[in-house]
């Protein structure tokens, strides 16, 4: 049986100088997968200028991507919320890029047809197509027939007062519009017929917050799996997520951040009014302080607990599911982690914010992985 190693990581953020030595002490592991899937998080241009109305990150340098070429990637997604923050000209840059150093892509392009297009690879025998989604918004990120950007799903708040105190706090309801949800399934769908494997790749959750998974998360994740998806991987949170098996499945409800190194958060080092404003108010949102150790991660300290999603595909979908525990040293790198090197303690992490979740699996070593399996 023909069958292959399948490999995906988080947010990706290459703007800093000399990218590829951020991917050092992981390179060697992810060049052993098969098919290596990562989010490119920001626009890669030399070109355009600020369109988004949300906090905008600056775009990175063109040649940072090469950085991903070397580690071994083989797809990108880049359906997120900041993929159009320069205009078209950032998603035209960032594709053509990415295409030239032979990567596939998917998830942004010219017109939201073309961002709706799979990429799709073929690994020893085993044909794996990948479809990626904005699930968090700003509507300025999203693509029309006329205009560039990414794919979505769109995601309605509501926001109940369950009793009479006018200002007092709500409950909070989230849920993806039936025809978003639709359009994804018509996708999955179609590319189900095309492939043996479907990964769904979904940009979503609150950022910079442990545990957490709104109502919303949950139902597209399970929904994607209700219309043929084999796996399906979160980010955007720029922090680990749980994870959970439905129907036998995995959902990576956020693998955290990989390779994400950036000033644009810090509130130190900073030149733009808005980032800086933002990253202050980030602190009170969410509760925590940047280590100014590291200024080019400005990220929750719990963030460095991290993952290499791993997944055994064959023709017939996922033979196994699991990932191998990471730390990001104090260089902002991440590094593989074996039980001996420490990884019961990331282990031990994602236990926890799954069972906090409400998520129900069992964690087991198996060799320099962990496997994921029913509780």
């Amino acid at each position: 049986m023909n069958r292959a190693t399948l490999m995906m990581v988080g947010d990706l953020i290459l703007d800093e100088p000399q990218p590829d030595s951020y991917f050092e002490p992981s390179r060697a592991l992810l060049k052993t997968a098969d098919v290596l899937i990562g989010h490119v998080e920001v626009p890669h241009t030399l070109r355009g200028s600020e369109q988004s109305t949300d906090v905008p990150a600056p775009p990175a340098h063109p040649d940072h991507l090469q950085a991903l070429a070397g580690a071994g990637f083989h797809i990108a997604t880049l359906a997120g919320n900041h993929i159009a923050d320069v205009g078209p000209q950032g998603v035209f840059d960032t594709v053509d890029t990415l295409r030239g150093l032979g990567l596939q892509t998917t998830g942004a392009g010219a017109t939201l047809a073309a961002a709706r297009e799979p990429a799709r690879v073929t690994a020893h025998g085993v044909r794996v197509g990948v479809l990626s989604y904005n699930c968090v918004g700003p509507r300025e990120s999203w693509a029309t027939s006329r205009k560039a950007g990414c794919a979505y799903v769109k995601v309605l708040t509501h926001y109940e007062l369950d009793y009479a105190s006018p200002g007092g706090p709500p409950t909070i309801y989230t849920f993806a519009a039936p025809e978003s949800l639709e359009a994804m399934a018509a996708d999955i769908q179609a590319l189900r017929a095309q492939v043996d494997a479907v990964v769904v790749a979904l940009h979503k959750g609150v950022g910079h917050t442990p545990v957490r998974i709104e109502a919303y998360e949950r139902a597209v994740s399970h929904a994607a799996i209700d219309a043929g998806a084999d796996i399906v991987v979160g980010h955007h949170a720029h922090i680990l997520r749980g994870i959970e098996l439905y129907r036998g499945k995995p959902i990576f409800h956020g693998l955290g951040n990989f390779v994400t190194v950036t000033r644009a958060l810090s509130v130190s080092d900073n030149d733009s009014p808005e980032r800086l404003a933002w990253a202050r108010r980030r602190e009170q949102l969410f509760g925590f302080a940047a280590d100014p150790t590291m200024p080019t991660y400005p990220f929750h300290p719990e963030s460095r607990h991290t993952a290499i999603a791993r997944c055994e595909i064959a023709a017939g979908g996922v033979l196994e599911s699991g990932f191998v525990p990471c730390h990001i040293d104090g260089s902002a790198r991440p590094e593989p982690l074996t039980r001996p090197r420490g990884g019961d303690q990331v282990v031990d992490y994602i236990r926890q914010i799954s069972a906090a979740a409400g998520l129900r699996i069992t964690l087991e070593w198996q060799g320099d992985w962990v496997r994921v399996l029913p509780a």
